[in-house]
């Protein structure tokens, strides 16, 4: 699990409001309450539930400048409304995170006066490497890039760095040296949210299960981060849990639903289901309905994400929990590059802070609006 430091980049104003921004919807992943901040309306939904938290897992080392950064490059004022700062978002804003990502993004650049350029590589990372090469060419001198893979951005990242533009990644990481091929990662404990998913699993199952994981995409730090926490704390502490199956569903609903049937009928015995995402755990849903079997009775189901959908699935029984993913980058990713900019810097792992939804606060964080 990812080490939390108290670095100097959070000021005393942002500790001793909780480490958020907007309070209001700042969650503690263990806390059954889904909001740990102050005053919270059911019509302050996105802008409530913006969160801040402290940036982590540097190993002691300085933080990452504009000075350091590949070398050096050159100060922007990323506020002058002159800088173009470009987004390249990985995925169809269909997807609720992703909407919730980009409208994130988009509000705390209109908030500073950034002019911002958005591309959308709709699931696509040679459109995400053609979409981030346009941005350069428009005139974009630093980036916020949401990967598609962790792999794949070998050819934008090298133009980018050929011309000295940074790049900071949310919410999945890239293959390469922070402050090297770009400035930080901010995102999600994956690990964590796993071995939570792990406990709470446990907890519906009295730790005896026969278990199936529908994992994410292959090639990126989020499946493989979900799914060996996920493992290692099953082996650590619940012996009676077993490892019946595990196959990628590719965070879609669709794929979710096929292989959650053949799991099913390959495995009549499944009585608990991990899914590495919500949209994978509504497909599994479905197909366990189909198989005859009552969700949440049958088959115990733990996801994570935090979608609207599926804390409702929470809230109505069909789900045990919901671990958050939180998608709401745009104060933290600008925060992050004033800092970059700044005398601050950024640590090399920047966590946000998430919620956990479960049947004693999934209706309260319903009726909050604290859910995307």
């Amino acid at each position: 699990m990812y080490t939390f430091l108290r670095a100097k980049a959070v000021s005393a104003a942002v500790l001793t409001a909780g480490l958020c921004l907007a309070a209001t919807a700042c969650t503690n992943s263990g806390d059954d309450s889904p909001s740990s901040g102050t005053g919270a309306s059911s019509g302050d939904n996105t802008a409530a539930a913006q969160q801040l938290a402290s940036p982590s897992a540097s190993a002691g080392g300085p933080a990452c400048t504009y000075q350091r950064y590949g070398g050096g490059v050159p100060k922007l004022d990323i506020t002058d409304g002159k800088t173009v700062v470009g987004f390249s978002q990985s995925e169809s804003t269909s997807n609720p995170f992703r909407a919730t990502e980009t409208k994130s993004i988009e509000a705390q650049a209109k908030k500073l006066g950034v002019k911002l350029i958005e591309r959308n590589a709709n699931a696509d990372v040679n459109t995400q490497n053609s979409q981030i090469e346009d941005m350069i060419a428009q005139g974009a001198k630093v980036l916020i890039v949401a990967p598609e893979n962790s792999d794949g951005l070998g050819p934008a990242l090298a133009k980018a760095k050929a011309k000295k533009i940074p790049v900071l990644t949310i919410d999945r990481s890239v293959t390469g040296t922070a402050c090297t091929d770009f400035i930080a990662f901010i995102g999600s404990n994956f690990y964590g949210q796993a071995q939570m998913a792990a406990d709470d699993l446990a907890g519906a199952t009295g730790s005896s299960a026969h278990v199936a994981i529908l994992t994410g995409s292959p090639g990126n730090n989020v499946t493989t981060d979900r799914t060996k926490g996920f493992e290692d704390q099953v082996k650590a502490k619940y012996p009676k849990m077993k490892i019946v199956a595990s196959q990628t569903g590719n965070f879609a609903q669709t794929d979710g639903q096929k292989v959650m049937e053949q799991l099913l009928q390959a495995h009549p015995d499944i009585n608990a289901v991990y899914a590495e995402n919500d949209e994978m755990a509504l497909g599994a849903i479905q197909a366990i309905k189909s198989a005859g079997k009552t969700p949440g009775k049958d088959v115990k189901i733990v996801t994570i994400d935090g979608i609207s959908q599926m804390v409702q699935n929470v809230a109505s029984g069909q789900a045990v929990a919901d671990i958050e993913t939180n998608p709401r980058f745009g104060p933290l990713a600008f925060q992050s590059l004033q800092d970059f900019y700044g005398t601050t810097g950024v640590q090399p792992k920047v966590i946000i802070k998430d919620g956990h939804f479960t049947s004693g606060n999934a209706k309260q964080a319903l009726s909050q609006g604290l859910v995307y």
